[in-house]
């Protein structure tokens, strides 16, 4: 195991759960029976202590751990590692009725009761200091354990404060951005407008519900402290364990959840030493195909495990069946977690964990499936799942620390996000922004190309092609870099949308797209037309016609060339589709949105540009990559309806050990995993 993931070496794939012995420490036959049956389902990792601070302080300064190290000991002696989360999730009730500041304060200026989780405010000392006291005693304690491979902070972070301690913290914020100058702010924030000038920071409150809510760059800048907030509290947890354990070297790392809209997970993730997150696809829905639901999944796996795209990720959390929580909760039909754990493998991730190891008998999720259900046994159809997946991954353990080489990438900005919806104008209900950042990664994948999903921030020099969808707010340093990328010799496609506002939501002067983009793209972006769903549009290309869907920029040319023209309304035979050659590189601009399987034929024209290499796989296939130093492992998904023929395959088939040379029939729901040179 590489030194970045875990504590010590197990030397195979993680196979792990959310254990929590402290609902059952009054049933040592319980817990004798958990060892056994999770021996029996391949589980070599367990979760401990995430919601347990009042397992460990019951009340104030009364400390209990000897039952953790006792669960600890009897894991490792049964060849079960420990990743220990620190409590702080979920606090005891002793301390919100003596500290009632470290409760959060809701959008209408509410204190909040105690009650279900990650109700605390981050900026409180108060709370900071007890989670201090509460890490250091459990890293002192646990932190030296011969099973520990790394710790877990907290868990799903998430939620907002705006309480008088989150609002000076907030202020001190702005003072710092924009350089104790009011006057900065007020007009990069544009707060002429309805008479919202401030005349000093202290005027200065965060977005209330019943407040002001129509400066955009207050919003922004407000999840932007929110995301610092959280960057600054989670350093204290940090900082709490590697201080107080006796082993430094043990790594750390929290549970993210998906596209989380509320914090920029880059500004989070900054000093923990791999990403983890929690993955629950809504599989078997009604508005989606099952393919489609995998597709998703595979960018989410994609989308976090960028954040460090260097080394591998973990899956913290998943389902072996159903949740409580979704609208509706679906089973998982026969083969899916198998099919969707292994795409999770192939995505980059070294483990495959589940929340949780044992139904609780009450409590908000008791009705949360589990490895092992109500019933207590391992003969049900979840358990057999789970206890073939753990085959599965034993057979995949060299897998472990490789890693993935992509030449796409497809850029994807928080910031952004909250700007294209914050922002007045276009609609309400199409802007869609990480659906579309979704929709242009999965139009690569039929051609065998994975895309990393990646910020401005990165070196755009590891790729051939970056697609950068409705990239509205853009800085003058990213303009520089998408010249720099496409001048030596890149593949750029910018859409509809890009370079309206600078990093505080103020529109560029001079028209869109703003500074040095008309140069670089060769087109003046004039109107935005946005489209009801009974409009039609399409986009004439070539022999190709391209449907067109909500929205249409009417674009006049400088000096680029013309690839596509609409087909319809008073912008007929207007540019659509462009191209100008910049240095040694392209920089194509689409100035509408495209239906899905549209999509794939403009990127298929991109990918012949940049001279990556192309597969020629059948419908329904999905693949997957990662290198090892001497070798690929390469996966093939039939994520379709039908079996499929896969041709010119060559390699050994890691689940069978047989060779493979030329073809291979992949049944609906199942998969191949080969390695070769």
């Amino acid at each position: 195991m590489r030194s970045y993931a875990l504590g010590h070496s197990i030397n195979k794939l993680v196979h792990g759960c959310d254990y929590n012995p402290d609902q059952w420490l009054d049933r040592p036959d319980i817990l004798s029976k958990d060892i056994e049956y999770m021996k029996e389902a391949g589980i070599n990792e367990a979760t401990l202590g995430v919601f347990s601070w009042a397992a460990y302080e019951p009340v104030e300064g009364e400390y209990h751990f000897e039952w953790l190290i006792e669960i600890m000991d009897r894991l490792y002696e049964n060849g079960i590692s420990t990743i220990l989360a620190t409590p702080s999730g979920a606090r005891p009730v002793w301390m919100d009725h003596k500290y009632p500041e470290v409760m959060r304060v809701d959008g209408m200026g509410h204190r909040n009761r105690h009650g279900f989780r990650h109700n605390h405010c981050l900026s409180s000392e108060v709370f900071r200091d007890k989670v201090r006291t509460i890490d250091t005693k459990l890293a002192k304690i646990a932190g030296g354990h011969p099973g520990l491979i790394a710790w877990h902070i907290s868990n799903e972070f998430g939620g907002e404060c705006f309480c008088d301690l989150c609002k000076e913290k907030f202020r001190e914020y702005l003072r710092k951005r924009y350089h104790n100058d009011i006057n900065e702010l007020n007009h990069e924030w544009w707060s002429y407008f309805w008479s919202a000038q401030y005349n000093d920071f202290s005027d200065i409150e965060p977005p209330y519900i019943n407040g002001q809510n129509a400066l955009m760059g207050l919003k922004i800048d407000w999840r932007r402290f929110t995301s610092a907030n959280y960057a600054d509290y989670i350093s204290v947890e940090i900082d709490a364990i590697r201080e107080a354990s006796p082993n430094k070297d043990v790594p750390v790392t929290t549970n993210l959840m998906q596209r989380f809209y509320d914090i920029d997970y880059r500004e989070l993730v900054k000093k923990i030493d791999f990403i983890s997150w929690d993955s629950y696809p809504a599989f078997h829905n009604d508005h989606e195909r099952y393919e489609d639901t995998m597709m998703e999944s595979a960018f989410d796996h994609t989308l976090l495990r960028c954040l460090k795209k260097d080394r591998p990720f973990f899956l913290m959390e998943s389902a072996p069946g159903h949740v409580n929580w979704m609208n509706y909760n679906k089973l998982k039909r026969p083969g899916v977690h198998e099919q969707f754990s292994c795409q999770t493998v192939a995505s980059g991730s070294d483990s495959i964990q589940y929340f949780q190891w044992r139904c609780s008998r009450g409590g908000a999720e008791q009705f949360h499936g589990a490895v092992v259900d109500h019933s207590g046994t391992d003969d049900t159809r979840v358990f057999r799942d789970v206890a073939h997946l753990g085959e599965i991954l034993s057979k995949l353990s060299e897998i472990e620390g490789s890693v993935k080489r992509n030449e796409a990438a497809v850029i994807f900005e928080w910031d952004n996000w909250w700007s294209i919806d914050v922002s007045g104008g276009f609609s309400r209900e199409t802007k869609k922004y990480d659906i579309t950042c979704l929709n242009h990664w999965k139009s690569l994948m039929p051609f065998g190309v994975e895309a990393d999903v990646i910020s401005v921030n990165d070196n755009f020099e590891d790729y051939k092609l970056i697609i950068a969808p409705m990239l509205f707010l853009i800085r003058p340093e990213t303009i520089e870099k998408l010249k720099g990328f496409v001048e030596n010799g890149g593949i750029l496609l910018a859409t509809y949308m890009t370079g309206y506002v600078n990093e505080n939501s103020l529109c560029y002067e001079g028209g869109f797209p703003g500074d040095g983009l008309k140069d670089l793209f060769g087109i003046i972006n004039e109107e935005i037309d946005t489209l009801y769903p009974s409009d039609k549009n399409g986009i004439r290309m070539e022999n190709e016609t391209l449907k067109v869907k909500d929205y249409a920029e009417l674009i006049k040319l400088i000096d680029a060339d013309v690839i596509g023209t609409y087909t319809d309304d008073f912008y007929k035979d207007m540019p659509v589709i462009t191209c100008k050659k910049y240095g040694k590189g392209k920089a194509y601009y689409q100035a509408a949105r495209i239906e899905n399987e549209d999509m794939v034929k403009l990127s298929g024209k991109l990918l012949a540009e940049s001279g990556i290499k192309i597969r020629e796989l059948p419908s329904g296939i999905e693949y997957h990559a990662r290198y090892g130093d001497d070798c690929i492992y390469e996966f093939y998904f039939n994520i379709g309806e039908e079996a499929v023929e896969v041709s010119r395959l060559n390699g050994i088939d890691m689940l069978t050990g047989k060779a493979v040379d030329d073809s291979v029939t992949i049944l609906p729901g199942k998969f191949i995993v080969l390695k070769s040179k």
